[in-house]
């Protein structure tokens, strides 16, 4: 399942009476080959036991998930992933496993009254979900990439050609047929990326051919196809998986990087004109609550949200509630604070929740006196 499938079937769970436990792990091997999470996972799973009263519905219900989440990890972790979310709430019917070849930075627990989704969504932004086309004159591989590892592989074959020494007429008559073969080869790779990018839901396409086969291609795309290739680029045809999937990776965070600005100032824009854009996390929570919201541009780092506004945005729907265990997690979680979390995952949660697109702007200068969060809208109110 896809990672986004699985961010809009989180943010449906409605918030629980009872413990739901979120849990980000960096599954990836240390330098002695062995896992390094075990550890941390005994030590906070007992911490966070201990914080109920024993023998309470609450305590009971915890219990329960840190157990079969340990049973989890212990017996179908895939060891080949490097990282892993698990969701859980035994009371509520929750249990949700992502493996995913992307890594995790941190080990992260956190006890709530609702999924923690903040993290997951920013591993799908920094590993979105794109395809590739490598393609020369008589063949092309079509790969389809998401949490950086590769779901789908598809290979165009065409009719293999070669020049000819002959000339006049011949040689005229023969380069005619040979273009004609490269122009129906540049149809059919064409088909094939529009199926799959129809089906498989892909906005961003990376393009690497020669000279010959290129302009053939863009050609022979509509416009709502050739509209979603973000860049062109230098991968050989016959060129490995991993240096595909690095080159690529690099490409997409480039493409990354060059539009998040724009669309950062094209939100302020439309807030500066009066029209469809909203700034600061209130605002920001306001429209998201009634569906306003059509793109949510959000600091791609804790530190930079400010929730004392949204904490009090003036409806009940958009209260945050109080955790029922702050989060356990070094680092960025930890000093960004509770009440940031609990923003971070409302405005994550109501964004997917009302099919608004989610874009973390990685330059923390772009949201920096916004409170970290702007938004385009679709209307107004």
């Amino acid at each position: 399942m896809a990672v986004k499938d699985q961010l809009e079937r989180l943010a449906a769970f409605e918030p629980a009476p009872y413990p739901v436990v979120s849990l980000y792990l960096n599954t990836q091997p240390g330098g002695t080959g062995r896992d390094q999470f075990h550890s941390f996972v005994r030590k906070e799973f007992a911490a966070r036991s201990r914080t109920y009263p024993s023998g309470s519905p609450d305590r009971e219900s915890l219990d329960k998930d840190l157990d079969r989440i340990a049973k989890y990890l212990d017996t179908e972790l895939d060891p080949a992933a490097n990282g892993v979310a698990v969701f859980a709430c035994s009371a509520g019917e929750l249990f949700e496993a992502v493996q995913m070849t992307a890594p995790i930075e941190n080990h992260w627990l956190y006890i709530g009254d609702q999924p923690h989704l903040y993290p997951l969504a920013r591993i799908d932004s920094l590993f979105p979900r794109y395809a590739a086309v490598l393609a020369n004159t008589n063949t092309a591989r079509i790969l389809v990439f998401a949490t950086g590892e590769l779901v789908r592989h598809e290979e165009v074959k065409g009719v293999k050609t070669r020049g000819t020494s002959q000339g006049g007429w011949s040689q005229a008559r023969y380069q005619r047929h040979l273009e004609n073969f490269h122009m129906h080869h540049a149809k059919e790779v064409v088909d094939a990326l529009g199926d799959i990018v129809e089906r498989e839901g892909i906005e961003r396409v990376l393009l690497a051919g020669d000279e010959v086969i290129t302009p053939l291609l863009r050609e022979q795309m509509p416009k709502a196809l050739s509209d979603k290739i973000a860049d062109h680029v230098r991968i050989d045809t016959n060129a490995s998986l991993d240096d595909v999937i690095k080159t690529s990776l690099e490409a997409m965070k480039r493409v990354h990087g060059d539009t998040e600005r724009e669309k950062v100032d094209a939100a302020i824009g439309a807030y500066r004109a009066g029209g469809l854009g909203v700034v600061g996390p209130e605002d920001t929570m306001d429209a998201l609550v009634k569906g306003q919201v059509d793109e949510l541009l959000i600091a791609a780092s804790l530190r930079e949200l400010e929730p004392a506004g949204a904490a009090t945005a003036g409806s009940a729907e958009a209260a945050l509630p109080e955790p029922a265990v702050e989060p356990s997690a070094a680092g960025e979680a930890a000093e960004a604070g509770t009440n940031t979390v609990r923003l971070a995952d409302e405005l994550i949660t109501k964004a997917t929740q009302t099919s608004a697109k989610i874009v973390f702007v990685e330059d923390a200068g772009l949201l920096s006196e916004y409170g970290g969060v702007v938004a385009t809208l679709r209307f107004r109110i």
